[in-house]
Formats: structure tokens, sequence, C-alpha cells
């Protein structure tokens, strides 16, 4: 017998997602398949990812990220905005400051301003982490800062970041909407040097609290944004000597900013948008 689930279509700086609140609504044990159906561009709603709101004891709630292609992602940066603002307007919970369980571990966004479609939130992300067993990446060493690695006969140098989901960050001298990302960026997520594979984040720093960044994200391809990516990306900026804190990261669909102090949680602030909602039938 069908069903109809109820969801919230949202995004964060145009990383776009569908929304549901596990809370209420009756949701199908597969919710990869349910992902990889809803994502669809053409046969389905339509979006980057789907996140589930569901019951946590000791949390407000945990929240579930399926990629399009039906994989659990451990962390979203954009999504953990629209889920905060999402949780608040379904009267999940009413408080400015939550605390939500995710696979990468509990994070804390604050709801600094809002109405009935748009949200402004800050979200403690956590401390980034270098190790190269919890990238993973294996680059021997303990830690992957500024290391070469080779696809299709080219180097890069890259860094290596987790903010509770890999990433590879490779600076340009060159804008990155100038750069091949779509060639390379399937390339380097699948390398053999990352063997749960990686986002990769291509930028150019414009002066000590600007980056310019496009993103491949892992198991989605190229993006409009990406929250993690960017706290990634501003990390391996000031580890390097090339920027200081706070950034400003310029993507193609918006602006996060982003604070960190070597040895703390970063903080990521910028937007939450509801596009719509609706009904669909499974």
């Amino acid at each position: 017998m069908s069903s109809n689930l109820k969801f919230c279509k949202m995004h964060g700086c145009g990383n776009d997602f569908i929304m549901v609140n596990g809370f209420c609504e009756q949701l199908p044990a597969d919710r990869g398949s349910l992902a990889e159906k809803l994502c669809d561009r053409h046969f389905g709603i339509g979006a980057d990812g789907l996140i589930t709101l569901e019951p946590e004891a000791g949390y407000d709630f945990r929240m579930h990220i399926y990629q399009p292609d039906g994989s659990e992602a451990e962390m979203c940066g954009n999504g953990s905005r629209c889920a905060a603002l999402f949780a608040r307007q379904q009267g999940i919970c009413t408080a400015s400051e939550l605390n939500i369980a995710t696979l990468a571990g509990l994070i804390r966004p604050a709801i600094l301003e809002s109405n009935e479609t748009r949200g402004l939130v800050q979200v403690d992300m956590g401390a980034p982490r270098f190790a190269a067993r919890t990238i993973p990446c294996t680059i021997p060493g303990d830690t992957v800062l500024e290391q070469p690695v080779e696809v299709s006969g080219r180097e890069f140098i890259f860094s290596a970041v987790s903010m509770g989901n890999p990433h590879a960050v490779i600076f340009l001298n060159v804008p990155p909407q100038q750069f091949a990302v779509t060639t390379y960026g399937p390339l380097l997520e699948q390398h053999e040097i990352f063997p749960a594979k990686v986002n990769v984040e291509f930028a150019q720093v414009q002066d000590k609290h600007t980056i310019n960044m496009r993103v491949w994200e892992r198991s989605v391809g190229e993006t409009l944004a990406c929250g993690t990516g960017a706290c990634a990306c501003a990390v391996a900026a000031i580890l390097t000597g090339r920027a200081e804190a706070p950034v400003t990261v310029k993507l193609a669909g918006g602006e996060l900013q982003i604070a960190w102090e070597q040895g703390g949680s970063v903080f990521m602030t910028g937007p939450a948008e509801v596009s719509f909602f609706g009904e669909v039938k499974l």
C-alpha cells in the first residue's frame, strides 16, 4: 500500500535538501533507496541530499544525511543549518541553541535570526582533525599537509582535513571558476589514497580573510556550496599561513563566515532558507 510523505525543500547557499520530520512522518526502512528516488533531479523532487530529523535520547534530535547515491554521510554543514531552522519551524525544539547528534558526533547550531522562510545560523562544528588515519588517507605520516598527489598525469598539492567527513583542499593560482573542477574532482575523489573517498575543495586565496572556492562533493558531484568544505578550506589556509581568521569563503551559491582558533572548534555562520513544502507519494 502506498503512502504519502510530507517534506520541506530547503537550501543553504544553494546546497539543497529534502527535509523530513521523522518525529511525525513514517519513513521506510530503506532510507538510502528513498534518497536515490527523491533526490533525482529528473524523476524525483531533486536535491543534493535527503535529511531526516529523528528522536535521539540526550539530544534535541538525530540528523541523518543521505546522499543522492543512497549512501549516508557523516556530516553536512549546510544541512545542519537547515536542520536547525526546520526543527524550530516544526516545533521539534524551541530553543535557539540546539544539540544535534550526527554520525560525526555532536554539533551545536545556534539560530541567530529567523522568520518563516529564512534564518541565519551559526554552527559549532567541533574541532578539525588532521591525523591521516582519521581522514582517512593512506599517505605515510601523522598529518597530511601540503602533500603531492597525481591524477591523469597532473600533480596537485593538497592538505587533508576532517570535519567529521574527509576533505582534500587544493589551493590554485587561478580563480576556481577557470579550473576544470568537473574533470579533476571525480579523479581525486576516488583516488586510491582515500579509502572512503573524499570531498575536494579547489580554492584561491583572495586576501588574508577571503577565499574563493568550488567544491566537488563525495558521492554527489559539484554543488553550489559545501559547509564542511568551507570549514576545511579555511582551516587549511590558516594552517599553511595563507589566511587568518575570520575567513569569508565565497561559493557559487553564497558566502559563509568561518572562525577558528587553533586547538578549538570551527564556527560556521551562514543562511538557511525554505524553498517550498510538499507531499510525495511513496
